[in-house]
């Protein structure tokens, strides 16, 4: 009692105890060598001991030894071994491993491909709270992979990963709201859905806020505002705002009128194919007898 991690009595009593056989013991011991406390980290040694505490059922071990094989740390990358042991902690309950198992039968993994699988372990790591696992669970609604399509469903488990924060569902919720499906088109909540993912990061949602505002869709209209988000984005690679952020930049709207800037910008996204870009930069800036 009262030893921390990196005391050398706590790591040499938590090695006696997973040498005898303690479970919980073994999958502490494979943590400390996960993140290097109390050991120089080795993340051979780690999958040493959570497979040992694994062997033994524990379903945390379990969970983190499917991840070493998934992402091939400490072992050879195996998609087969991370299902089977995120199968044995999603059968006792584990949300992560249940979520981590749907992305595995969506995608193909150390599986074969079976949406109804990958809706079945979603479904039951949603239920349980689970962001990311009521984000995949809200495509495949929308998507009609593995049930039947049903934008109402697609919402709902989008708005509950949403209000957890996860940046992807904010968007596709703001993309429900925009577009009227599954509730009823609601401008300002799309606005509002955009904005929270716009601001951890999301180039789309930054790009679709950009477009609210130089709109006035579910905002009051601001250039100003529109021109900060199609930068945002723009920086981001986005062809549609980077073609935007060249057409505020051509009529000076939200920033000072600046023709090198508008270049730069339709060029940038004409070169990814943005049709909209390639007609502004072959016509609208260039004027004889020169190009703007």
């Amino acid at each position: 009692m009262g030893a921390k991690p990196q005391d050398p009595d706590f790591i040499t009593d938590l090695r006696i105890k997973a040498e005898e056989g303690s479970a919980a013991s073994q999958y502490n011991l494979g943590i400390m060598y996960y993140e290097g406390r109390g050991v120089i980290k080795d993340y051979k040694q780690a999958v040493k001991w959570f497979t040992k505490s694994a062997e033994q059922g524990d379903s945390s071990a379990q969970y983190n030894l499917g991840v070493m094989y998934y992402e091939g740390r400490g072992v050879i990358k195996d998609y087969k071994q991370a299902v089977k042991w995120y199968a044995k902690s999603a059968e006792q309950g584990v949300a992560q491993a249940q979520s981590n198992l749907g992305v595995m039968y969506a995608n193909g993994r150390g599986v074969i491909k079976d949406y109804k699988q990958a809706v079945k372990w979603y479904a039951k790591s949603a239920e349980q709270g689970y962001s990311s696992a009521q984000f995949n669970l809200g495509v495949m609604y929308a998507e009609g992979e593995g049930v039947i399509k049903d934008y109402k469903q697609a919402v709902k488990w989008y708005a509950k990963s949403a209000e957890q924060g996860y940046s992807s569902a904010q968007f596709n919720l703001g993309v429900m709201y925009a577009e009227g499906e599954g509730v009823i088109k609601d401008y300002k909540q799309a606005a509002k859905w955009y904005a929270k993912s716009a601001e951890q990061g999301v180039a789309q949602a930054q790009s679709n806020l950009g477009s609210m505002y130089h709109e006035g869709r579910g905002v009051i209209k601001d250039y100003k505002q529109a021109a900060k988000w199609y930068a945002k984005s723009a920086e981001q690679g986005v062809a549609q705002a980077q073609s935007n952020l060249g057409s505020m930049y051509h009529e000076g709207r939200g920033v000072i009128k600046d023709y090198k800037q508008a270049v730069k910008w339709f060029t940038k996204s004409a070169e990814q194919g943005d049709s909209s870009a390639q007609y502004n930069l072959g016509v609208n800036v260039c004027e004889w007898p020169r190009c703007y």
